[in-house]
């Protein structure tokens, strides 16, 4: 996920850190039968390791090494980050043991799933290959790695998430969020979460998990939303804007400059997030954050709204 946060990435790497849930998903996903969550050994990463590698779910069970992500909106790049995943994982498992002695140091075997419902229409299920980021395409390339992507959005992968209820029930609290948070204009985004908390607790869907974790699952919502979708819409517009300048100096030109104004734009709109974030906190008041900004405190707190802050 993006961004150096307090909190953890989203509510699904939450749920993941039970390993309950990790294995019930394990097994809906290999059609295995496992029934001993204490035979999950997790392996998630945490931002110990490097400020900018956090993955959001990692586990070994019966040797294979599972890594989960959840995706808020389409990226290609999850084969390359998967295997920084994998590599960051992977070193600490073999750091005490001699690799260049005789006999094989045998590591688990890797599986790469990432669960996409972002609002976007994407496919059912499809695969990623990290030979499609080589700058030159090879016939038999000799490093690789496939993550499978599934939809999970409301009618894609109904056999999954029937076989997984957490995964199932997690998607319903998305859906409430979306539903509420559409009805408010797009505004008063926290009280659209709250809103879908309640409801989910009335009807049991996730009903334990939501009341112990409440305040946690509105924040680390509300910066999901503002932060790393928002920040996907701009790079989005930007790169369509930089597309459409670009058609009369050649298609290119025209990625090279979608490129630069979605970096440009992401930028500037993450630093508005956080300092939003840190005025809500009350890190500072917001006439300081209007300075960081460079803004009007009038124009702050009019983008601050809009933001979905309080």
């Amino acid at each position: 996920m993006s961004g150096n946060r307090e909190y953890k990435s989203d509510v699904f790497s939450m749920l993941l850190e039970d390993k309950k849930n990790a294995l019930q998903l394990y097994n809906a996903l290999n059609g295995s039968q496992y029934t001993d969550p204490e035979a999950v050994e997790m392996k998630t990463l945490d931002s110990g390791v490097s400020l900018t590698v956090r993955n959001d779910a990692a586990f070994v069970l019966d040797s294979n090494l599972s890594i989960y992500e959840h995706q808020s909106s389409v990226c290609p790049n999850m084969p390359v980050r998967c295997l920084i995943y994998f590599t960051n994982i992977i070193e600490k498992m073999v750091n005490k043991r001699n690799l260049y002695g005789k006999s094989l140091v045998k590591i688990p075997t890797p599986r790469f799933a990432v669960f996409y419902n972002g609002p976007l229409d994407q496919p059912e299920q499809y695969e990623l290959s990290l030979s499609d980021a080589f700058e030159h395409s090879i016939e038999r390339p000799e490093i690789e790695l496939t993550c499978r992507v599934y939809n999970i959005n409301q009618g894609r992968n109904k056999q999954l998430l029937d076989a997984c209820p957490v995964l199932k029930e997690y998607m319903i609290f998305v859906d409430y969020v979306r539903e509420f948070h559409a009805q408010n204009d797009y505004e008063k985004l926290e009280l659209a979460i709250n809103r879908a908390i309640d409801r989910c607790i009335m009807e049991g869907v996730l009903k334990d998990f939501l009341i112990e974790h409440r305040s946690e699952v509105v924040k680390v919502t509300q910066l999901d939303y503002t932060f790393d979708r928002q920040i996907e819409l701009e790079r989005e517009d930007a790169r369509e804007t930089g597309l459409a300048e670009g058609r009369e100096i050649g298609r290119e030109e025209g990625r090279e400059i979608g490129r630069a104004e979605g970096r440009a734009e992401g930028r500037a709109q993450g630093r508005e997030y956080e300092v939003f974030h840190s005025v809500q906190e009350g890190d500072y008041d917001a006439k300081r954050g209007a300075q960081k900004l460079n803004m009007t405190l009038e124009d702050f707190q009019k983008k601050m709204k809009q933001a979905g802050f309080s």
